[in-house]
Parts: C-alpha cells; sequence; structure tokens
C-alpha cells in the first residue's frame, strides 16, 4: 500500500488551526489553492458523509465522497475517502499538536493500492503540499478564524 505525509508547522493557536482545517467556510478558502473541492455536508461528527465537489477533469468526475471517522477537537480528525464512484477508500487524518510558538499539523493519507494507487499517492501529496504551504498559512494569515 502506498501513503503520504505531510508535516507542517503553523505559528497560530491549535485552535485557530483547528478552526481552518474544520469550518467548512474556511475549508473551502485553503484547499482551492491545489484546485481541491469546496466541502459540502461536513460536520464534526462521527458518521457524517459528506463530499468535496471540484471542478471536473478527465477521467474523474470531480467529487470525492467521504464519512467523518473520528474526531477529538481539537487534536484529531480522521474520514474516509473515495475519489471514484464506487472505488475503494482510503483514509485521511489530520493531527494537530500544540507546540512552541504555534501548532504542529500532520496530514496523513493512507490506503492507496497498486501502482495506480502509488500514482495517485503521489499526485495528490504534491496537490496537499501545496495547500499546506500556500493556501493554509493565507487563510490562517487573514485573521478571520474565529
Amino acid at each position: 500500500m502506498s501513503a503520504y505525509r505531510v508535516v507542517r508547522e503553523y505559528p497560530y493557536p491549535i485552535e485557530q488551526v483547528w478552526a481552518v482545517f474544520t469550518e467548512p467556510e474556511l475549508m473551502a478558502r485553503w484547499t482551492t489553492t491545489g484546485q481541491g473541492g469546496r466541502p459540502e455536508g461536513f460536520a464534526l461528527v462521527v458518521g457524517t458523509r459528506f463530499r468535496f465537489v471540484a471542478k471536473p477533469a478527465p477521467g474523474w468526475r470531480g467529487i470525492v465522497d467521504c464519512e467523518v471517522l473520528e474526531v477529538e477537537a481539537p487534536a484529531l480528525l480522521r474520514y474516509s475517502w473515495v475519489g471514484d464512484e464506487g472505488g475503494e477508500p482510503t483514509w485521511v487524518t489530520y493531527r494537530l499538536e500544540p507546540i512552541t510558538g504555534g501548532t504542529r499539523f500532520t496530514w496523513e493519507h493512507t490506503g492507496f493500492r497498486g501502482a495506480g494507487g502509488f500514482m495517485m499517492s503521489r499526485l495528490l501529496g504534491s496537490v496537499r503540499r501545496r495547500m499546506l504551504r500556500v493556501g493554509v498559512p493565507e487563510v490562517l494569515a487573514t485573521g478571520t478564524v474565529h
């Protein structure tokens, strides 16, 4: 199985970083940095089914179906991810921990299978790195986080 992991440190308190990753209106602002999708139906409740809706591309309908699997605010969010209609799920985990001067955020996406899964993990890892390097800091810097 393939996976990717991205670790970033942000000079903001954990509650502020948590909000950027879990409030739908803020999520929509940083996910588009990497041409990701806006969340629809997202809630921090285990069992909630939601989706990310983006611009369709050749071979992809532009929708990722997800389900919240675990929530421990403000330290952990885990959800399933199905990028292809009827496809096999993979799993996304956000881990946040307070550090001196801010918050360490870890994004893990696991469960990719086969050669196609390997390629998808590489592609998504690249997109996520951009979102976390460019999009998230821009949202945090606006000061509009609750």
